[in-house]
């Protein structure tokens, strides 16, 4: 288990300081849960007690390779002694290597960093806006999204989310921005016009509650983006880099977008968000016309070169396909001997499952048992698992969700 040998007296005031620091100098931005993490090991974090839980959210699918892994130590700890930050008017060893990297394994041509994924979006955008005037004019401006999308908190990111909880205390959001309501392709067509300079979607969306969007849109959202000249973006911040047992989501329906974004768990936790385009669009930019401060600095670089060393090296996507079928499997088992649970979907290691109104509560009971999740949509049970979990402590997890769903139903467990 890991220690906390060394801490200082930043890391050592305990849990009514931290949460009265907080109270008193943050924006009350989020609704905790009571727990305060003091560091993590492998699958595992642990509170200020020392009680070990086990993360199947991993840091809400940023924290694929665990905690404290020793390759990312090591690279913090060699390339933090070297240069962690450089300004983008020079070049570092490390940007373009990434950048070679990303292209080869998803098929882009070009790459923008930036910190985040909702920065990511906002490139995408700008891109996307810039290729509709080139091509179209000042008027092919109109981007479509999906209903319940999320892309990001940012302001255009959360003008093409659909969800009306998030955008309604900002309105009025950026125009020029339509909601496609229906997965079918008559309420696709009917929502694309010449106007229509790019469709931004996420293959399977995320916080929407784990839905994967059926590979038959998809097929119809290129053709009609390839018919009106509009680019077709995906954001796969949430289910890119290897979550769903290939390096991107869209890969296995073979529908290649011409904007990818992403980051999360690109750098294993360090901020890191990119977006990748292909040939199409790669001169929609010019210097000037974008930027970023810390987007793409060595030390964010040099962890996710790392990242995708570790994932290929030790076969992790072979990996996360096996585990992702016996948490599926064991969750499906599960939903036949339980009422409470409904559909269970997903790939790879990104899957939710149907609880209703239940879900906040299992979530509540799972971590008092030990044990890390949390509802999307505020229905679903979202589980994240880093790529690492092994099947044994799969099994403990759906051991004790099993536990729970039956006293929630006043079964003898």
């Amino acid at each position: 288990m890991a220690t906390t040998e060394g801490a200082d007296r930043y890391s050592s005031i305990g849990s009514s300081g931290i949460r009265d620091l907080e109270a008193r100098f943050l924006f009350s931005t989020y609704s905790r849960y009571d727990l305060f993490i003091s560091h993590g090991a492998g699958v595992y974090v642990y509170d200020l007690s020392g009680r070990q839980y086990l993360d199947l959210l991993g840091g809400i699918a940023v924290s694929s390779l665990g905690y404290n892994h020793p390759r990312i130590v090591r690279v913090l700890n060699e390339q933090g002694k070297s240069l962690i930050h450089c300004s983008n008017l020079f070049y570092h060893a490390f940007q373009g290597q990434l950048a070679e990297r990303l292209c080869r394994v998803s098929g882009m041509s070009r790459v923008f960093f930036t910190n985040s994924g909702t920065e990511a979006i906002e490139a995408a955008l700008k891109i996307a806006r810039a290729y509709g005037h080139i091509h179209g004019g000042p008027g092919k401006s109109r981007i479509l999204s999906l209903r319940n999308s999320f892309h990001g908190r940012t302001y255009g990111a959360l003008s093409i989310t659909a969800q009306e909880k998030y955008q309604a205390p900002f309105r009025p959001l950026l125009p020029d921005v339509d909601v496609v309501q229906e997965l079918t392709a008559g309420s696709l067509e009917a929502a694309f016009s010449d106007r229509v300079c790019a469709m931004v979607l996420e293959p399977i969306q995320g916080e929407g509650g784990i839905v994967p969007i059926p590979a038959s849109f998809l097929k119809a959202a290129r053709e009609l983006c390839d018919r009106h000249q509009a680019l077709l973006v995906f954001d796969e911040i949430q289910s890119g880099m290897g979550r769903t047992g290939k390096w991107f989501a869209f890969q296995h329906c073979g529908v290649e977008p011409d904007l990818l974004a992403l980051a999360k768990s690109i750098a294993a936790g360090y901020p890191l968000g990119a977006v990748l385009g292909n040939a199409r669009v790669a001169g929609s930019l010019k210097p000037g016309d974008h930027g970023t401060t810390f987007g793409g600095g060595p030390l964010a670089c040099r962890l996710a070169l790392e990242v995708m060393d570790i994932i290929e090296e030790d076969g992790l996507l072979q990996e996360v396909t096996g585990l992702g079928r016996q948490l599926s499997a064991g969750l499906r088992s599960l939903a036949s001997r339980h009422s409470g649970i409904g559909e269970v979907r997903g790939l790879g290691l990104m899957i939710g499952a149907e609880l209703g109104a239940s879900a906040k509560e299992v979530v509540s009971r799972l971590l008092r048992e030990g044990f890390i999740a949390n509802a999307a949509h505020d229905t679903v049970l979202r589980l994240l698992p880093p790529f690492i979990i092994r099947p044994e402590q799969i099994d403990e997890f759906l051991t004790a969700l099993d536990g729970i769903l039956s006293n929630m139903e006043g079964k003898v467990r």
